[in-house]
């Protein structure tokens, strides 16, 4: 995402932000402003209400009551999702990205913004542009294996990538899945699900309790990866099925755009719109 006309980093705990905005001078130095007023507040309030955000959604019970705005948008955003195990929790990169977008986008004539949330990126375009960005099938051993071309016509506005690899927890053996969606909230709650969907049983691979490696996590005893073996192309095969299959349904139900699923040296591309090319 280069090419920026102004970019700057926010930090705060276990959040790092790296942002970018095209426009002119004006606009740029106001965008600034309001992404270094609104930022401090976040990691507070989270915290606030980090006990409920850390529930899993039952469907058929009432919506829990939070007042942080962020929070909210973790909720909205899994809630569609809650027909398996899932937590705001799972949301939350996306949502503190697309919350903080924005507060640098609204009543702006920024050309172009992202909010990038470690890998969980929220995007502004106005009419007649684009952003383009690379896609990293295994941060293990980084490299570009492919491009996402996103232009303001298109639905896209939130990119999200979850595997075993990153920072966040994960059911799944995916190296990485990279999904596209309306926000960055929905594509990382999406992201989370689909990585968790490309899985074998194997004994090869190695599961812990997500409370082991974390004691607070939202996960509990759920098991999680921490270690894939190298498998067979079979069974990487077996794996990245099960995750298109994932993939392809949550895109034909319109709750995503697109994805890329990455395993081993194996890619697959869920793409109907022609947006992603691999490397």
């Amino acid at each position: 995402m280069s090419g920026f006309s102004r970019s700057f980093e926010l930090h705060a705990g276990p959040i790092g932000l790296r942002l970018g905005c095209d426009g002119d001078a004006k606009e740029l130095s106001r965008a600034e402003v309001r992404a270094r007023k609104a930022f401090p507040p976040i990691l507070p309030s989270l915290a606030d209400e980090l006990e409920t955000l850390r529930r899993k959604i039952e469907i058929d019970k009432p919506p829990p009551t939070l007042s942080g705005r962020v929070a909210r948008r973790m909720y909205e955003a899994a809630l569609p999702f809650a027909d398996e195990f899932v937590t705001p929790m799972a949301a939350v990169a996306g949502a503190v990205a697309d919350y903080m977008l924005e507060q640098i986008a609204r009543n702006t004539r920024l050309r172009r913004a992202f909010v990038n949330n470690g890998g969980d990126i929220a995007i502004h375009l106005n009419p007649g542009t684009s952003m383009r960005l690379a896609l990293v099938g295994n941060i293990a051993a980084p490299a570009v294996d492919g491009l996402i071309r996103i232009d303001a016509g298109s639905h896209v506005r939130g990119v999200a990538t979850s595997g075993w690899r990153g920072r966040s927890f994960s059911f799944g053996i995916a190296d990485s899945v990279t999904v596209l969606a309306r926000t960055a909230a929905t594509a990382d709650v999406a992201a989370t699900l689909v990585a968790n969907a490309v899985n074998i049983d194997d004994p090869a691979i190695v599961r812990r309790p997500a409370r082991d490696l974390l004691p607070d996590s939202d996960l509990g005893d759920m098991a999680v990866t921490v270690g894939v073996p190298p498998l067979s192309r079979a069974k990487i095969e077996a794996a990245l099925d099960r995750g298109e299959v994932r993939a392809r349904h949550l895109v034909d139900e319109g709750r995503i755009e697109a994805a890329a699923l990455f395993l081993g040296r194996e890619t697959r591309l869920v793409d109907p719109r022609g947006m992603l090319a691999a490397g």
